[in-house]
């Protein structure tokens, strides 16, 4: 008999801000199957709010307690509509795993914190169902960066017993996670994956992203400018390391430019933003990996400039999308929320030591009884 369904929701947004990601996944068996998805926009007003909290660092206490709420409405209509489209009622769903929206992340400080928003109080109370959520405290309480945690799910269903593989996540930063024949375990930020470049096509054209790097791809490279992009002291850190939206940030990038004794045009900026963010990748998994196959997620991974850039920067290795080994490229990261909301609920301490440097596994998130639980 097959095993009875263990439904679970996996709510994210990510840096890019480019919508809610909502999955309904089944966890049955060892490998997470993809039951519905979808992304859901955030009000254009909310979404420059919260972008605007993250650029200034900063916000009277009404406010952030306002965006809280206003995201956590968002996040749970997001899961709302998903299981009405999918004919999902909310009682099948065991939980939601939501990752929230981060807003801060600030891991190497003596008070170490990473805050994200969309109370999960309010997704508790709004779709009837368990919530999991703040999972990056528990791990940096426990000597980890809080980030990155979707190796986890990588580490889980990704890894070969006699290939060495590389899953790359191209977000608003990116990420990779190294899975090696021989056992090893590796993850970190490599850098910035479509911030900067986001920020600079809307500054300049309005849009919200470069559709397959189209806009970078009529530029040419700076190396002036690309040398000083790659003097970010960050990039030559020792892993575990995560970083955000703190240091890759409008501000980052005209600190770089006013460096310059030229100004390269705004297309040739674009075009260097897309080496950086190449060469990064590139430049990690070299070091990392000796030959082996790369699988790209996230937004990123639809930008056909991008990947065949990295594709260039990395001859005699494999990179597709992670579809190729049984997991939607564009779903990964939320699945991953969904399965740590599972691992939670089962009472099931998760070792993060080789991707974030914790120093013992601890079960990731608090758990937000859905309101029939106490009844």
């Amino acid at each position: 008999m097959p095993a009875a369904k263990r439904l679970f929701i996996g709510l994210m947004s990510g840096t890019s801000l480019d919508g809610i990601d909502c999955v309904i996944v089944d966890l049955a068996g060892d490998t997470p199957a993809l039951i519905a998805a979808d992304c859901h926009a955030l009000p254009d007003n909310l979404r420059h709010d919260v972008l605007t909290l993250c650029a200034d660092k900063q916000a009277p206490l009404a406010e952030l307690g306002r965006l809280d709420i206003e995201l956590g409405r968002c996040f749970a209509e997001a899961a709302i509509k998903t299981l009405a489209a999918a004919g999902v009622v909310a009682q099948e769903i065991e939980a939601i795993g939501s990752h929230g929206q981060t807003v801060f992340h600030q891991p190497n400080s003596a008070a170490p914190f990473s805050l994200q928003l969309g109370d999960p109080n309010t997704i508790a109370e709004r779709t009837g169902i368990t919530t999991v959520a703040d999972f990056r405290r528990r791990d940096m309480a426990a000597g980890g960066q809080g980030a990155p945690l979707a190796p986890l799910l990588h580490q889980h269903c990704c890894a070969s017993p006699n290939k060495n593989r590389a899953i790359v996540n191209i977000g608003g930063i990116a990420n990779i996670t190294l899975l090696l024949a021989n056992g090893a375990r590796v993850a970190f930020d490599t850098g910035p994956g479509n911030v900067l470049m986001d920020l600079w096509i809307a500054r300049h054209n309005g849009a919200r992203f470069d559709k397959n790097g189209e806009w970078a791809t009529g530029g040419s490279i700076d190396s002036a400018f690309l040398a000083e992009l790659m003097s970010e002291p960050y990039l030559a850190l020792a892993a575990p390391k995560s970083t955000g939206r703190e240091l890759f940030n409008g501000a980052w990038l005209e600190q770089r430019l006013a460096s310059l004794k030229q100004r390269p045009s705004p297309q040739d900026i674009q075009a260097t933003l897309l080496e950086f963010t190449a060469t990064t990748l590139s430049t990690a998994l070299l070091a990392g990996m000796n030959q082996g196959e790369i699988y790209l997620c996230g937004g990123g991974a639809h930008n056909t400039a991008l990947l065949k850039r990295i594709g260039e920067l990395m001859p005699g290795y494999y990179v597709g999308a992670t579809a190729e080994i049984g997991i939607d490229p564009d779903w990964l990261e939320a699945m991953a929320f969904a399965w740590m909301a599972q691992q939670t609920l089962d009472g099931i301490a998760v070792d993060t030591s080789p991707f974030t440097g914790a120093k013992k596994p601890v079960m990731l998130g608090g758990i937000y009884p859905s309101p029939t639980s106490a009844s």
